[in-house]
């Protein structure tokens, strides 16, 4: 009995050991394993070298024949001007926006002049210039903050619990910004100025943006008069209370009485009407706000300038992309014959 304590002892070491034998096996395996993904990594590399080393000569020339071909490009080819108008889409016409600037993109990207000279209002030798014409938004951290806040006002206390500014980011889109630039591409300087009045007419001719346009002026105007009317009544009221006023300090006092009551009580109703003079004056300077901001179907923010700014950059460049090209075809090519070369040879095998 004395000699079983010892037999624990001895036991327990054994479990350890066990256990730290096979907690180093784990870690053993794992280290192999992360260095045989650095060997494997360093053998693709070492191969790709070689490659390199192999067919140095053609993928030189090919990056300078790419370069001295992307020089000329530069330089016969017609330059590019880039013009930009950013605009305020009203009466939820953004998706018309969209959809409008796609067709045009469609047109130029299909070369027919004739087709975009007749939706833009342009020849179509201007039409032709056209490359490329865009849009997409334009906001900051700041219009997004004024976007939520606005978002939130027309939700109820139950929605907003359970919505919160990174989940309304999540689902924020292109659609949700309220400026959006429309960018123009052209080989003509002049010609994205001529074509501002057929894009901002294609929106404000749709008939039901129109119909919007209306609802929206009643109802505007419909709410001004009863602000006015509120107004025109408060002040009425103020003047009675002064009419009043004035006639009980022209009674003769009687002995000593003096009702402080009702001098208080009028006092807090003539507050309370200045108080609601100045919440009506308010909301008659935001309602005004609203009235010139939704005045047309699309505010034009930036004009179109009147001569678009040469494309330029080296990274846009022919003399860039002519090169990366070439030598990606080169790449390609010489991957496919070697790949070609490898399957026979595994075949004969």
């Amino acid at each position: 009995m004395a000699n079983q304590p010892v037999n624990n002892n001895t036991s327990d070491e054994i479990d350890l050991g066990q256990l730290f034998h096979m907690i180093g096996r784990v870690f053993q395996k794992f280290f192999n394993f992360i260095g045989s993904i650095f060997k494997g990594l360093f053998h693709i590399l070492i191969l790709f070298l070689i490659f390199i080393q192999k067919n140095f000569i053609i993928l030189a020339v090919a990056i300078v024949i790419g370069a001295v071909g992307g020089y000329f490009l530069d330089n016969y080819l017609p330059e590019k001007y880039v013009s930009r108008m950013v605009v305020e889409p009203n009466f939820n016409s953004v998706q018309q926006l969209y959809n409008n600037i796609d067709f045009y993109n469609d047109l130029a990207n299909a070369e027919d002049s004739i087709a975009l000279a007749a939706s833009l209002g342009i020849n179509h030798r201007e039409a032709a210039s056209i490359k490329e014409i865009f849009v997409d938004s334009y906001s900051d951290e700041n219009q997004k903050i004024k976007l939520f806040d606005d978002f939130i006002r027309e939700l109820d206390t139950t929605t907003i619990k359970a919505l919160d500014y990174e989940a309304y980011l999540k689902n924020f889109n292109a659609m949700d910004a309220r400026f959006h630039q429309i960018t123009i591409i052209s080989t003509n300087s002049y010609v994205a100025k001529k074509t501002q009045p057929a894009i901002v007419e294609s929106i404000s001719s749709n008939s039901y943006f129109k119909l919007q346009k209306d609802k929206n002026d009643l109802n505007l105007d419909l709410q001004d008069s009863i602000y006015t009317q509120q107004l025109s009544e408060i002040d009425s009221l103020q003047s009675l209370y002064k009419k009043v006023l004035v006639k009980e300090a022209d009674k003769p006092m009687q002995g000593t009485n003096i009702n402080l009551a009702e001098n208080g009580e009028s006092q807090n109703k003539e507050l309370a009407l200045i108080q609601e003079r100045d919440v009506l004056k308010e909301r008659l300077v935001t309602l005004n706000k609203e009235r010139a901001n939704k005045s047309s179907i699309i505010n034009v923010i930036s004009d179109f300038p009147l001569r678009g700014v040469e494309q330029k950059g080296f990274w846009s460049s022919y003399k860039f992309v002519m090169p990366l090209v070439l030598l990606s075809l080169i790449l390609g090519i010489l991957g496919i014959l070697g790949l070609n070369r490898y399957l026979k040879k595994y075949v004969s095998e």
